[in-house]
C-alpha cells in the first residue's frame, strides 16, 4: 500500500470553500478542535476516576508502606535524607509515567482495536493538532495523578520543596514523553497484547530500574553505566532533587536529554501520523 493510502483524509471543506483555513500553521490553529479533542481525552479518563487517578494513588502508597516497613524502619538513609525521604519522589513520578503512558496508549489502541479511530481521523484537525490534542490528555492525567499522589505522601513524608521551580518542568516533561512512547505505541500496536507487552517488559521494568528504590551513586559501574542510558532515571533524579535537593546525576545534562528526547519523540509521532501508519482500521 502507498504512503498516500496510508494518509488522514483531506479537509472535506478545503475543496468546496476557497475561505476554509488550512489547519496546522503556528497563525492558523483550529483552536476549537483542538479544544474538543483534549476536553474528549480528559473525559474520557474522569468518568473513571476511581480506575485512572484514585487506583494509582492507592497502589503507590502501598509501595511506600511496604519498602518504609521493609528497609526504612532500621534507620536507614541515603545521603542526608531518611529512605522514606529519598523513596517519595521517586514513587511520585514513577506514577506519572505509567498513568500518562496508560492514557494514549489505551484512548488510540482502543479506537483502533473496536473500529472507531475514523472518530480521530475525519474531524477537520491537522497532523499536529492531533498529535497535540491527545498528548494533552496523557499528560493531564499525569499531572492530576502525580498531584494526588503527592498531596497523599504529604502527611508520612512532610511538604519539603528544595527548587520549586523545578517541579513543573520535570513533571510536564516526563508526562509528554510518556504520553507521545503510548501514542507511538498504540500506532505500533494492532491488539491489546501488544500494548500490554510494551508496557510490562519495557515501561515498567524502566521505571522500576531507574533509581526509584536505591541510589544510583551505589551501583557497581557497569550497571552505574546501565543506569544512566535510561531516559526514566533524569526524570527520578530531577523530581527528586527538585523536592528534596539530593541527586545521583547531573541536572543539566537530565535537563538536555530530557528535551531531545521530547523533540525526536514528537518529530517522530508527527511523522508516522502524518503518513497514516496502522491508522486504518
Amino acid at each position: 500500500m502507498s504512503t498516500a493510502d496510508h494518509q488522514l483524509p483531506a479537509d472535506p471543506t478545503a475543496e468546496t470553500d476557497p475561505q476554509a483555513p488550512t489547519f496546522g500553521t503556528p497563525f492558523d490553529v483550529n483552536w476549537l478542535g483542538l479544544w474538543t479533542l483534549y476536553q474528549k481525552e480528559v473525559q474520557r479518563f474522569f468518568k473513571v476516576l476511581t480506575q485512572t487517578v484514585l487506583a494509582p494513588m492507592v497502589t503507590t502508597l502501598l509501595f511506600l508502606a511496604v519498602f518504609t516497613l521493609a528497609l526504612g524502619r532500621s534507620g536507614r538513609t541515603i545521603g542526608d535524607l531518611s529512605f522514606v525521604e529519598f523513596l517519595a519522589p521517586g514513587l511520585i513520578m514513577m506514577a506519572i509515567i505509567q498513568n500518562a503512558f496508560a492514557n494514549t496508549s489505551s484512548s488510540i489502541g482502543i479506537a483502533k482495536v473496536q473500529g472507531n479511530i475514523v472518530d480521530y481521523l475525519m474531524p477537520p484537525l491537522s497532523h499536529g493538532e492531533l498529535v497535540t490534542g491527545v498528548a494533552m490528555g496523557g499528560v493531564t492525567r499525569g499531572v492530576l495523578v502525580g498531584l494526588t499522589v503527592w498531596l497523599t505522601m504529604v502527611p508520612f513524608v512532610g511538604a519539603g520543596v528544595h527548587a520549586a521551580w523545578l517541579i513543573p518542568f520535570y513533571v510536564l516533561a516526563a508526562s509528554l514523553s510518556l504520553s507521545l512512547m503510548g501514542l507511538l505505541t498504540a500506532l505500533w500496536s494492532e491488539k491489546f497484547d501488544q500494548m500490554a507487552a510494551v508496557t510490562n517488559f519495557v515501561i515498567t521494568p524502566l521505571s522500576f530500574l531507574s533509581g526509584t528504590f536505591y541510589a544510583v551513586e551505589d551501583l557497581p559501574s557497569a550497571f552505574w553505566w546501565v543506569a544512566h542510558l535510561n531516559p526514566f532515571f533524569y526524570m527520578i533524579d530531577g523530581l527528586r532533587y527538585a523536592l528534596t535537593g539530593y541527586t545521583d546525576g547531573t541536572l543539566w545534562i537530565g535537563a538536555v536529554i530530557l528535551i531531545a528526547l521530547n523533540v525526536a519523540l514528537w518529530r517522530f509521532t508527527l511523522y508516522l501520523v502524518r503518513i497514516g501508519y496502522k491508522l486504518r482500521p
